[in-house]
């Protein structure tokens, strides 16, 4: 065992965890520490490179310095049998002096001044209760997004105070319509009233022409109640479904 091997810090020291599932990328952390007083050349390799990406995957650590290295598992399609085929390993090793070519550094370097660590990769499949609260959390979030995109449309309060005033003049204006009709009709009635009796009266010439007088003023006033009840029902229907819609 190396001098090296002896204080370089890994963490995690012996797993790399990845927690599935690994439809999308899965990335995991690798601190590299280095407590010497002398810089450090690493490099880090895999079994199986075409399914990581290692950012930084070689480098330079400065005494006393930590240097995080981002693993990322690309997807891929879960294979039991697979796992123990991916597996890192991290090779270490004192810089010279005013290093600039790390490739001769690794090229000329002897067994005996390299350190290698070795990690194993474990893969955490989701329980099922976690797949539940993860199919909740997808269908709570449409409910959440419909929430926020019907909350424009809520009216403004100055609206709302506008509203309630034309419905109190829409009100008031029913409630005068109604009391003229219910005059109109009661016109109406004492005239027929009246038509009545003077029918029942003695005939006589004079009554006669009075009569007749009175029953001219009599149609002459129905027909104008009666259109004037018309003209009220519209403009009631008019102002309440201008209301409602």
């Amino acid at each position: 065992m190396s001098k090296l091997e002896q204080i370089l810090i890994l963490d995690p020291p012996n797993d790399l965890r990845f927690k599935g599932p690994f439809t999308d990328v899965v990335t995991t952390n690798l601190k590299l520490k280095n407590p010497a007083d002398r810089k450090v050349c690493f490099k880090v390799k895999t079994t199986a490179p075409r399914r990581y990406c290692v950012r930084p995957n070689s480098g330079l650590i400065d005494a006393g310095a930590t240097v995080t290295v981002s693993v990322m598992l690309q997807p891929f399609d879960y294979d039991p049998n697979e796992k123990s085929k991916h597996k890192f390993m991290v090779q270490t090793i004192f810089a010279p002096p005013n290093v600039s070519d790390m490739e001769a550094v690794w090229k000329d370097a002897k067994p005996d001044d390299l350190m290698d660590s070795k990690l194993r990769c474990v893969f955490e499949l989701p329980s099922e209760n976690d797949k539940v609260n993860d199919l909740d959390s997808s269908k709570s979030a449409p409910v959440l997004n419909a929430s926020k995109a019907d909350g424009p449309s809520v009216p403004k309060p100055g609206s709302l105070s506008l509203d309630d005033t034309e419905m109190r003049k829409l009100m008031e204006e029913c409630k005068r319509l109604q009391s003229e009709v219910g005059k109109l009709a009661d016109e109406n009635r004492h005239l027929k009233d009246d038509g009545l009796r003077m029918r029942k009266a003695p005939r006589s010439d004079n009554m006669v022409s009075h009569s007749a007088a009175l029953m001219g003023r009599d149609q002459g006033s129905s027909s104008l109640p009666s259109l004037l009840v018309v003209i009220a029902a519209i403009f009631i229907g008019f102002f309440l479904g201008k209301f409602i819609l």
